[in-house]
């Protein structure tokens, strides 16, 4: 690792420990601080903080591999995920801040759960925990293996290494400051990203002297990259926009919502959180496909690689931050990797926490468990999941990153309906609710796991159908619900309309 570098990653490193000691200072009193900040948290620090616990690597590295690899046929999982994020905002968001809080003050998607129906069975809430910590045990684990190859790859660190150090921070951030510290240290990071994706192509484009010319490059060297249909078929880009779908059921995501200080604050944080996605998707576009008209002109040898190995292909945001500027400011520019990396595993990290804290501790061993003792079961939930994870970081298996990759699509299936019909629909019942997410999950199991011929087909799709429909068919042929139940649908819906005004 150059000097340069190994300063801007270092001077990265002590920010996010300050961060860290900022959030244990000001809001880790009781487990409803240290887990969901208090519901308090502003319109800015919410969206910034959704945006960079979604994205991870995959915007940095990802999506530029694939655009310089397929040119702009790569776009529609973008185009898709782009809407899915700005409906999010529109339909869940709102409703969810209010009702989660008018539904005993729930500050997790289980708890909410069991709340919305109902559920003295505890059921519902049960088999959402263990879904939530299952998925996210392995989600994080997948991060922290994402950091230790970033290490090796951009800096030629040792694996190891990378991982201990992204693992360290990442837990000594989570585990003192909790809620406020992710989220703060989500907005800076989500900063870093944005400044990154782009700064880097706009530098690009003055290579070259204009976008035309950059462009002209690109087309002399195969017109098939500008083309959005190469490659295609109506079901695969049907499949790559389904993606979107995904977000309603993202509980990293839906907890940022249910975290912020007011319901009137959404609009401002839909606005910030949608011009932070389209400006990162699209510098994030524009990276991979300057960078084949970069690479063209000035690196042959290079592109030659490039051009034969998709993995190779993924490092172009590496190698134009190397190739490009100063060590010192393509130090800081990889640090939005490291940014990128870290905002997911902490955010995925504490929701997987407040699983075991808040729906399986305090449920199922000490219902009586008083702020002080939570908020110690907490920390400690931290540092459990954090250890798991770790020991499946040090020794990789494809299996774990296989099933890592689809779950996405099962968190979307099985909670997405869950999420969306419980928040519109008045009639729906705890037996729908359960049928629904258990068919949901199962839908995108066998989807992935037993032959068929329709491979091509996104698993979410068939998942998230089957889980809708199942939720309604299985609400209308049930007990309906409660008069109280009814009454406090009303109450939510009532309070939207007065703080909308």
């Amino acid at each position: 690792m150059n000097v340069y570098e190994l300063i801007s990653i270092g001077l990265y490193v002590i920010i996010m420990i300050m961060i860290g000691v900022y959030g244990y200072r000001k809001s880790t009193n009781n487990s409803e601080e240290f887990l969901i900040g208090g519901r308090k948290m502003g319109p800015f620090v919410t969206a910034l903080s959704a945006g960079a616990s979604d994205m991870s690597g995959w915007l940095l590295m990802g999506l530029p591999g694939a655009i310089y690899t397929l040119g702009l046929s790569a776009s529609w999982l973008a185009i898709g995920l782009t809407i899915g994020a700005f409906f999010n905002y529109l339909i869940v968001a709102p409703r969810l801040r209010v009702y989660t809080e008018v539904a005993n003050n729930a500050i997790t998607l289980p708890v909410f759960f069991e709340n919305r129906f109902r559920d003295k069975s505890q059921l519902l809430k049960l088999v959402s925990s263990v879904l939530v910590l299952v998925f996210f045990t392995l989600y994080t684990s997948a991060g922290m293996v994402s950091g230790g190859r970033l290490f090796e790859s951009a800096f030629g660190m040792d694996y190891n290494i990378g991982l201990w150090v992204t693992s360290l921070v990442v837990v000594f951030y989570t585990f003192i400051g909790g809620f406020m510290a992710v989220s703060i240290t989500d907005a800076v990071q989500g900063t870093i990203m944005v400044i990154a994706l782009l700064l880097i192509p706009t530098v690009v484009v003055f290579q070259f002297g204009s976008v035309g010319e950059t462009i002209n490059v690109i087309s002399a060297k195969d017109i098939a990259y500008m083309d959005m249909l190469r490659g295609t078929t109506a079901i695969s880009i049907v499949s790559l926009l389904a993606w979107g779908l995904g977000y309603f059921g993202q509980p990293h995501i839906l907890v940022r919502f249910m975290a912020i200080d007011s319901v009137k604050d959404i609009k401002k944080a839909r606005r910030v959180g949608m011009i932070w996605m389209i400006g990162t998707v699209l510098g994030a576009l524009f990276l991979g496909f300057f960078g084949i008209a970069y690479l063209q002109r000035f690196d042959t040898e290079t592109m030659l690689k490039f051009d034969n190995s998709r993995e190779l292909s993924e490092t172009i945001f590496i190698y134009l931050s190397k190739a490009l500027f100063h060590p010192l400011i393509g130090g800081f520019l990889l640090s939005a990797i490291l940014a990128a990396v870290m905002s997911t595993i902490s955010s995925q990290l504490l929701v997987t926490s407040s699983s075991m804290t808040e729906d399986i501790y305090k449920t199922f061993f000490n219902k009586h468990a008083n702020p002080k003792n939570m908020l110690i079961m907490s920390r400690l939930s931290v540092l459990a999941v954090a250890v798991v994870a770790f020991v499946l970081a040090l020794n990789p298996q494809e299996s774990i990153l296989g099933l890592v990759g689809n779950a996405w699509a099962g968190f979307g299936a099985a909670f997405g309906p869950l999420v969306i019909l419980s928040l519109l629909w008045k009639r729906m019942t705890v037996a729908g609710a359960l049928s629904g997410m258990l068919v949901g999950g199962a839908t995108v199991l066998i989807w992935i796991y037993v032959p068929h011929n329709y491979k091509e087909v996104y698993e979410i799709i068939p998942g998230f159908l089957l889980s809708f429909l199942t939720t309604v068919l299985v609400s209308l042929v049930s007990k309906p619900v409660s008069k109280d139940v009814e009454q406090e649908f009303e109450k939510v819906q009532i309070e939207l309309a007065d703080q909308n005004k």
